[in-house]
């Protein structure tokens, strides 16, 4: 975090100063000047980290005060005063806490670093991008990290640091010499994105889908359209709102919103239009061309970075979904100024997309390819991945998928369980392994879908399916895993994959 004072601090988050035990009185401690890391899990915490002591679902962060004090917090937020010899302020509600504080120190950086300029005298501001969608978030959001930290200083989360905790302290890892943030925005509700929209205002707001991932929180794909468009609707003329036109869900979003509208797809009235994508096991490919305008901070004598307006793109990363994901990086990028052939390389050199998504692992069975997609799984990207895994069998291999719940799909869930297991039929899947009571109306559809040269078996246990799989699996097998995180199904391919970190 950029260094503020404890009272900077205490006024951001609208909270009361209690000064710690070596204080004289809260004007001297006032005055204390912190710019560590700023934890919610007090495991983290180091010396001279700020400390948000929140209530949570199965405990309460006032509990771990004491372990944040010993590993050397400078500060602790709390929403009750704490017994702590460290300073703390007492706030009203930790988590409007920690996004004041956020917001408060991207409006800094963003003041601080408007008039900066890149070693060719470029404009160099502090620019934020937020990422919303059903699908691919995360794959975007390493995505175009990986090409941003070739041109500057790039804050982007871990993992899926996406919602309303994990989205701020993202935020607040910037610091003065940070050129670009990378916010993925998550929600599980209505207002969620709009919340988060307000603390970073990203100067690009991107769009990737609107599908049912989550629609059982959401109460339907009508309301999960309304979130997600509150990633454009709040967004200024001086912003620009980049939109996947090939989903007609999101390029309906271009009436809600001042922003400058960019299209991104497959479709011939996208401003950056992807053609002639391939994948086979090797990858993913495709072309990106990008409109003959002149981008901001761009030198080049034609109008585009670089001197080039379309680029032939290779990605280590399997799946024709991908380059979705991969154009809508690259277009932001580009907007910032970044040539195109830049972000091509850049994207060149990543193996995976992210942990655990559509990530081929290496020692699998003698023979066996193993691909395990299990840390989130949706209608959409389910039906994708099993698309990817038809399209990369090569002749004389067999398709196997094994299959786990897809969550939080509330009152959809066996309808569209129903509708996977229908198309691993249709697909001409050779074997389909369904794992877990919840994802059982995908078996039963497979069985009763009609003729099938497939078979397909249903296990309850993951133990279980380690085993069957085991004695199943034969040299030529290529193995899709795909399931949401709670099914647990991405260890059964770790282990499938042997990969034991």
């Amino acid at each position: 975090m950029i260094a503020l004072t404890l009272a900077e601090i205490a006024t951001a988050v609208d909270g009361e100063l209690i000064p710690g035990a070596q204080a004289t009185d809260v004007a001297d401690q006032g005055d204390l000047v912190v710019e560590g890391s700023v934890e919610t899990d007090s495991r983290l915490v180091g010396p001279g980290s700020v400390f948000f002591a929140l209530p949570g679902e199965v405990t309460d962060g006032r509990r771990f005060v004491p372990a944040a004090t010993e590993a050397g917090a400078a500060l602790i937020v709390t929403p009750e005063r704490v017994d702590t010899t460290a300073p703390q302020i007492v706030v009203t509600d930790g988590y409007a806490a920690l996004a004041a504080l956020a917001h408060e120190v991207v409006t800094r950086v963003r003041m601080a670093t408007a008039d900066r300029v890149d070693a060719d005298g470029r404009p160099a501001p502090l620019r934020v991008v937020g990422i919303t969608g059903s699908n691919g978030k995360t794959s975007t959001k390493n995505m175009l990290r990986t090409i941003l930290e070739q041109h500057g200083a790039t804050i982007a989360p871990q993992g899926s640091f996406n919602n309303h905790v994990g989205a701020p302290i993202s935020m607040l890892r910037i610091t003065a010499d940070t050129r670009y943030l990378v916010v993925e925005m998550g929600a599980s509700g209505i207002g969620h994105i709009a919340k988060l929209v307000s603390i970073a205002e990203p100067d690009v707001g991107v769009v990737l889908k609107v599908g049912l991932a989550h629609a059982g929180e959401f109460g339907g794909i009508e309301a999960t359209q309304r979130a997600k468009s509150e990633m454009v609707a709040d967004l200024p003329a001086s912003a620009t709102a980049l939109l996947n036109v090939d989903d007609d869900r999101v390029a309906s979003m271009r009436d809600l919103t001042a922003a400058t509208v960019v299209g991104f797809g497959t479709s011939a009235d996208a401003d950056y239009r992807i053609t002639g994508i391939e994948t086979d096991r090797n990858g993913t490919r495709f072309t990106l061309t990008a409109p003959p305008v002149r981008q901001e901070g761009d030198p080049s004598a034609d109008g585009q970075p670089g001197g080039t307006d379309h680029v032939d793109v290779q990605l280590a990363i399997l799946g024709e979904h991908h380059a979705m994901n991969a154009s809508a990086a690259l277009t932001v990028a580009h907007l910032w100024g970044v040539p195109l052939a830049d972000g091509a390389a850049a994207l060149a050199s990543m193996t995976r997309a992210e942990r655990w998504r559509m990530e081929l692992l290496p020692g699998g069975p003698d023979g066996v390819t193993v691909i395990n997609d299990a840390y989130n799984a949706s209608p959409d990207s389910t039906a994708a991945a099993l698309r990817t895994l038809a399209q990369i069998v090569r002749p004389g291999e067999r398709t196997v998928a094994v299959l786990g719940e897809m969550a939080e799909l509330g009152e959809f869930s066996t309808e569209e369980h129903d509708r996977i297991g229908r198309l691993v039929v249709r697909l001409g899947i050779g074997q389909l392994v369904v794992v877990g009571r919840g994802a059982m109306p995908i078996h039963q559809a497979a069985t009763l879908e009609g003729s099938w040269d497939g078979e397909s078996v249903f296990i309850e246990d993951v133990d279980d399916a380690v085993h069957a799989l085991q004695e199943m699996l034969r040299p030529g097998d290529v193995v899709l895993i795909k399931s949401s995180k709670s099914a647990e199904l991405r260890f059964l391919g770790d282990r499938l994959g042997g990969v034991t970190e």
